[in-house]
């Protein structure tokens, strides 16, 4: 038996070529990028006009005309003030605008409203300034923070700056603390002053509160800066920025470029890749690039910006009322925290209240076994769990719906979610399949995943700012799949390919599972799509376990090796080719594996794993993946359960749920969310399990006939009449 030769059945290999086509394929879907010059203008003058806390908001074409006018004739966008610190007061972001890298003024805890914190200046001639504090604020930066900041790089890469103002100084300032020129106000004819050197800082005022004091400040700056516009030098490019928040509360601010080749389009970088958003730290890359000069190697952590046409003309329509993207980002994180919040509760209550009924489902041996649960009750029971599944992607559709410009927001994005929720469950019990044991599971996994691939192929605008997606507030995504995307996408694209797996015959399964893993790959891993080089080593992860399991049986080392193989090819070749481009040319994939090569990565690897700490006790993600996770354990190991039936009468699905475990376990860890992805994925598919697993046990005392008489005990029938069961039992009693 063992030792048995076996003959080669004809066109066994079949399968194992079409897996190299699908890897293939996948590595070409994944180089495709779309043609398209970057534009950006070349000035011999740069100067930045920034005031801390300047929004979109604070603008009016009556009370700001010279930022109104420069805002119609430039190019603008939303800028994130991210810094070393966790709020970005106002001498942490002028210092990470001169920094080019995220920086820390200090590490003082800040709670409610940033202090107003002067540098101390010295001025031992009539030319320049020292900042006396700036061997410190170095110090702190390259000892204590992980970043490896170096305060002063951008002054240092041109022949002299100019500050005027002492919050100026701070991003002008050489590293040893040096200011080449300094000026406390803006001279009466500013004129020689900006002309003296190739860069300029002015600092415009600090912007804060509410009402008319702080439109009372917004006059000021806009007053200073139309002084500053009538003295600029010919040739130049003027760079106005809200560089810093005024409290703990994160928001977006103003940025505008004017200047020649810098008309009237958004602005973008590669570290954002998404039209009209900016970083803080792609200012100093952006003032040399338009100097015409390189950016200092491994100093620098942004991209210099570019211009993106397709702006509207109207500043008011662009940046304002319903187009305020930071209006949506503040009602965002509000509502996030209650829908997932709610989410966890509801699931937990809904996996309480399933367990009697998988009690009473199971069949009891002896006279006094408790009735089967009522029909009416398991149709409630499975419509509910549909839901449940259902409720992330339902959050994503819902936020197509303006709900953040609502009165209520909370209630009026949580009504939109219902809704969708009622539709797609109806979606999934009205189909004429319903029947089919692993039709619920395989269809609302689909819609899952599908709802995610659809807003990645048309920009992924549903995610950014949205409840089921990510915050540009955080200034950690802008563009692509975030870690609740993710989640629910690997979870959905698995558990399709194994429901369709186990429909085929045993050695074409892992074909089934590596062509989803490749269409997965090339959805998260490609610039243009998911843009997450961590998501699609995460999805090969889940792929190959998935693969290597699919026919049933255990993991051994031969089947992990070739799924293995299989699976790395892709994320391998796309890495070769695109390590091959420019660095601004490269995706994520390319700028991670170059910066572990000339070994930058080290602050971003120490910046993940404080944020798994962080990720794993603040997030209700968390608690979605422990109840999820609790409630398999009970299914799979109570006398109750029935997951190891299902598991044996389905070894595909039983794959597909290891390689979402596996996937989602190696994104959360290696993207900094700890179990963010995996919370996400239980919500979606624990639920769906659960149903499974009561389909299962209402069906475990069903007996097998004989081949060809029925579809075998568990499925794919859901419900046989009463004459048919007494037919079946007739002829195997």
């Amino acid at each position: 038996m063992f030792g048995a030769k076996t003959a080669r059945k004809p066109g066994g290999l079949t399968p194992y070529v079409l897996v190299v086509l699908v890897v293939v394929a996948s590595v070409l879907g994944l180089s495709i990028r779309p043609d398209g010059a970057v534009e950006r203008g070349q000035a011999d003058y740069v100067v930045v006009a920034a005031a801390a806390g300047l929004r979109w908001e604070d603008l009016d074409p009556e009370r700001t005309p010279a930022l109104w006018q420069e805002a119609t004739k430039g190019s603008v966008g939303w800028l994130t003030v991210r810094s070393a610190h966790a709020v970005t007061c106002p001498s942490d972001g002028w210092l990470t605008l001169g920094a080019g890298n995220y920086a820390a003024w200090d590490t003082a805890e800040v709670t409610g409203r940033c202090t107003s914190t002067t540098p101390a200046l010295t001025q031992p001639d009539a030319i320049g300034a020292n900042v006396a504090d700036q061997s410190t604020v170095v110090r702190t930066n390259q000892d204590r923070l992980p970043y490896g900041t170096t305060p002063g790089a951008l002054a240092e890469s041109v022949r002299c700056t100019v500050a005027v103002g002492p919050n100026a100084a701070i991003a002008a300032a050489r590293p040893f603390g040096r200011v080449d020129q300094y000026a406390a106000t803006l001279p009466a004819d500013p004129t020689k002053l900006l002309s003296d050197c190739v860069l300029s800082f002015v600092d415009l005022g600090t912007v804060s509160g509410t009402g008319a004091a702080r439109q009372a400040q917004v006059a000021a700056a806009d007053a200073l800066l139309a002084r500053v516009l009538a003295a600029r030098p010919e040739r130049s490019l003027m760079l106005i920025a809200g560089v810093a928040d005024t409290d703990s509360t994160s928001r977006l601010h103003v940025a505008i470029a004017e200047g020649d080749g810098w008309e009237g389009g958004w602005l973008t970088s590669a570290g954002t890749g998404r039209d009209g958003y900016l970083q803080l730290v792609d200012l100093a890359p952006t003032v040399l690039t338009a100097l015409g000069k390189s950016s200092p190697e491994k100093l620098f952590a942004g991209y210099a910006a570019s211009v993106a046409a397709g702006r509207p003309a109207d500043v008011a329509a662009a940046m304002q009322g319903g187009n305020d993207a930071d209006r949506r980002a503040i009602a965002q994180r509000g509502v996030a925290g209650i829908f997932f919040t709610v989410l966890a509760i509801v699931q937990l209550l809904l996996f309480v209240l399933v367990v009697p009924v998988l009690i009473r489902a199971r069949r009891h041996a002896g006279p006094a076994a408790p009735p089967l649960p009522p029909r009416r009750l398991v149709a409630l029971v499975e419509a509910a769990l549909i839901a449940a599944g259902l409720a992330i992607p339902a959050a994503l559709i819902a936020d197509a719906v303006p709900w953040w410009s609502s009165g209520h927001p909370a209630w009026t994005f949580g009504t939109a979610t219902f809704l969708v929720m009622v539709l797609g469950t109806l979606l999934v019990r009205l189909s004429p399949r319903y029947g089919r044991t692993l039709w619920p599971l395989g269809t609302a996994a689909a819609i899952g995943a599908l709802v995610i691939a659809i807003d990645l192929s048309t920009g992924a605008r549903l995610q950014l700012n949205g409840v089921a997606g990510y915050s540009a507030t955080h200034g950690v995504r802008y563009a692509g799949l975030g870690s609740v995307g993710l989640g629910v996408f690997v979870a959905g694209l698995l558990m399709t390919a194994g429901c369709l797996a186990q429909r085929v015959a045993r050695p074409w399964r892992p074909l089934v599972v590596v062509f989803f893993g490749g269409v997965g790959v090339v959805m998260v891993g490609s610039p243009y799509l998911g843009a997450d080089p961590v998501g699609a080593i995460a999805v090969t992860a889940g792929v190959c376990v998935t693969a290597a399991i699919s026919k049933g049986g255990w993991l051994t080392f031969a089947r992990f090796a070739w799924s293995a193989l299989a699976g790395l090819a892709v994320t391998v070749g796309f890495a070769v080719l695109d390590l091959h481009r420019d660095s601004p040319e490269q995706g994520t994939l390319g700028r991670f594996l170059s910066a572990l090569g000339n070994g930058t990565a080290g602050p971003a690897m120490s910046r993940a794993a404080a944020a798994n700490g962080q990720a794993l006790f603040d997030s209700p993600l968390t608690l979605l993946a422990l109840f999820g996770a609790l409630m398999l354990v009970f299914c799979q190991f109570s006398p109750w359960g029935g997951l190891n039936r299902v598991f044996g009468l389905y070894p595909a699905v039983r794959a597909a749920l290891g390689g979402t475990t596996a996937a989602t376990l190696v994104a959360g860890v290696l993207g900094g969310t700890a179990l963010g992805v995996a919370g996400a994925a239980a919500a979606a598919v624990v639920p769906l399990a659960v149903l499974t697993v009561l389909r299962v046990l209402l069906h475990a005392a069903d007996r097998t006939p004989p081949p060809g008489e029925t579809d075998g005990p568990g499925g794919p029938l859901l419900r046989k009449s009463d004459s048919d069961q007494r037919t079946v039992t007739e002829r195997t009693g």
